[in-house]
């Protein structure tokens, strides 16, 4: 690998980086002006059955790409008691879930250039988030359907982000030095 790859790569890796970052806040901005003060209610209303707490811990999840910060997020709020135990583990199991939806989702480009994989690959996912959020954030009347317009935006930033991650390790798994020096390091716990 030359010089000069390796320093492409690794600016698309700090670009990726940033815009995974950038995505996530934003979401995360979008999420608390749609809940308001109301997320206690909302957070009731979404787990009040193990299936319903579930399905919100895989979405969660496959949106945020982090089974441990909804974990985290999930401990946080039993221990503040917005939500009981019982509904925080059916989220945490719908959080392991979530990641394998996640995996899924961005496998869906290495299946072949042909037939579901174009069409429902992350690309094309991120890209039909965005329009979605361009459109309810710019059109949107209410405040609840622009924030979830930043929400959809955020979502597709965030794909971008891991996308160009993805795209700027690939050199690195094909030399064999990179290879020698990742096998050389030791857990020092």
């Amino acid at each position: 690998m030359s010089t000069i790859s390796v320093i492409s790569s690794i600016i698309k890796l700090a670009l990726g980086i940033s815009l995974f970052l950038y995505g996530m806040d934003g979401m995360g901005d979008g999420l608390k002006k749609v809940a308001g003060n109301k997320l206690e209610s909302y957070l009731y209303k979404l787990t009040n059955t193990p299936i319903k707490g579930i399905l919100l811990g895989a979405a969660v999840t496959a949106i945020i790409q982090s089974s441990s910060a909804t974990s985290v997020m999930v401990v946080g709020f039993v221990n503040a008691g917005m939500m009981k135990v019982v509904q925080g583990i059916g989220i945490i199991m719908g959080a392991n879930i979530g990641t394998s939806i996640t995996g899924w989702i961005l496998s869906l480009n290495f299946i072949g250039a042909e037939g579901v994989s174009t069409i429902i690959g992350s690309t094309t996912i991120a890209a039909v988030f965005a329009l979605a959020g361009v459109l309810l954030n710019k059109l949107g009347k209410k405040n609840a359907l622009r924030s979830l317009g930043n929400i959809m935006l955020g979502f597709a930033v965030l794909m971008v982000g891991m996308s160009l991650m993805k795209d700027a390790m690939e050199p690195f798994g094909e030399s064999q030095g990179f290879r020698n020096m990742i096998s050389s390091l030791s857990n020092p716990f």
